[in-house]
């Protein structure tokens, strides 16, 4: 068996561009991947290409020596763009074995270890401090026990001559502690409850915010502050005893490392999309088990996202929960029906672990080929002074 081709698609689809690949085999025989640069998929879709070059005529099944020659073949190894093609090329090359073997993809990582992959829920990120008591209980009445708090934004939404809001720290550091408060009341003790802070705040910022909130009513903190400089985050963990849930942002097993070996982060936010895929995430997942950290899988994108999520999920004896924007709060448009024919389905607040060969999602490609892409720019946010912010 050898590819025959590779192609990147880049649509919008729901309320985002999905940049998703498929590879074919000669005999017929195809996979589904998806790559997570959101907002630079063009970049990604153009790294794709390279590697078709030097993918047609090899053999599918060699996923480890493919994954190693895609890293391998420049001389400047890595980096985010790279790792996120590898990544939804990775994906589709275990779609492809698992229905040419007829097996789910988690059997090609050793096998299903859980029957459910729980999830958690976010709190729209418009939510009112009042509206939060009532959120919760509609989740805990719908079988969800894991809830996340983003960092609340105050309500100025302008700063003028520049597009984009402004972010007043202090004011967030206010809005977000009494959200978690008011989350924790109402959830009670045995509730999951976290905080994605998206690496707005500074070290000094982040200590404040967390000590405003009594010990053991936050389980983790999100990314507080960025990701480049570990002895940042050291310094931060001497300063709370908070739990961090870090690496959604990390292209490679090496940028986990020092993480793992210092014991920085107590969650791993994994994204199988942009990590390097279903064969790198699998690293990371025992280099974390070494040091008893769990997988909190990062899931942003659309239905391949998902189901590679699950079966990594499924296969690793370290795993917590999954992200979903699709709790009975949030319901974010991420498939497209006429896209995705076939996709994972939630009952109530997990996915069950999925038998059938493959990654379980079925894509209608002349449909995709109608859809095109919508070049868009995060948010922009700004500080008082005119200075600009972290999205």
């Amino acid at each position: 068996m050898k590819i025959s081709n590779v192609t990147p698609y880049v649509a919008w689809i729901g309320f985002r561009n999905q940049l998703l690949v498929k590879v074919e085999a000669e005999n017929g025989q195809f996979g589904w991947g998806e790559s997570g640069l959101s907002g630079r998929e063009l970049a990604v879709e153009g790294a794709v290409k390279h590697y078709r070059e030097f993918l047609i005529g090899k053999d599918p099944r060699q996923i480890g020596g493919l994954w190693q020659e895609m890293y391998r073949s420049q001389y400047f190894e890595g980096g985010r763009v790279l790792t996120a093609a590898i990544s939804a090329i990775d994906i589709a090359l275990y779609d492809l074995v698992g229905k040419e073997l007829g097996v789910p993809v988690h059997q090609l990582l050793g096998g299903s270890q859980r029957d459910r992959i729980e999830c958690f829920a976010s709190y729209p990120g418009e939510t009112a401090l009042k509206d939060y008591p009532a959120l919760t209980l509609k989740l805990m009445n719908a079988n969800w026990n894991s809830f996340r708090v983003n960092i609340v934004a105050p309500p100025e939404a302008s700063y003028e001559g520049k597009e984009g809001g402004i972010f007043e720290t202090r004011k967030a550091i206010e809005n977000t502690s009494q959200a978690i408060l008011a989350c924790r009341e109402t959830a009670g003790p045995t509730a999951m409850l976290g905080c994605d802070a998206h690496h707005r705040l500074s070290v000094a910022e982040s200590a404040t915010f967390l000590q405003r909130i009594p010990s053991g009513a936050l389980d983790y903190i999100e990314e507080p502050i960025r990701d480049e400089s570990p002895e940042a985050y050291e310094a931060l963990r001497k300063l709370t005893d908070v739990p961090f849930a870090i690496g959604e942002e990390f292209s490679s097993k090496w940028a986990f490392k020092p993480y793992i070996e210092r014991n920085i982060l107590q969650y791993a936010r994994v994204d199988v999309c942009n990590v390097g895929g279903l064969t790198e995430s699998v690293k990371v997942a025992a280099m974390a088990e070494s040091n008893y950290i769990d997988l909190l899988l990062h899931n942003p994108l659309g239905p391949i996202c998902a189901a590679a999520s699950v079966h990594l999920a499924a296969a690793v004896p370290n795993f917590s929960h999954l992200e979903s924007r699709e709790s009975p709060v949030e319901e974010l448009p991420v498939a497209d029906t006429d896209v995705f024919t076939k996709r994972l389905e939630m009952e109530s607040n997990a996915y069950p672990t999925p038998n059938e060969p493959g990654l379980g999602v079925d894509v209608d490609e002349e449909v995709l080929k109608e859809m095109s892409i919508k070049l868009w720019e995060p948010p922009r946010l700004w500080k008082t002074d005119g200075s600009y912010q972290n999205w």
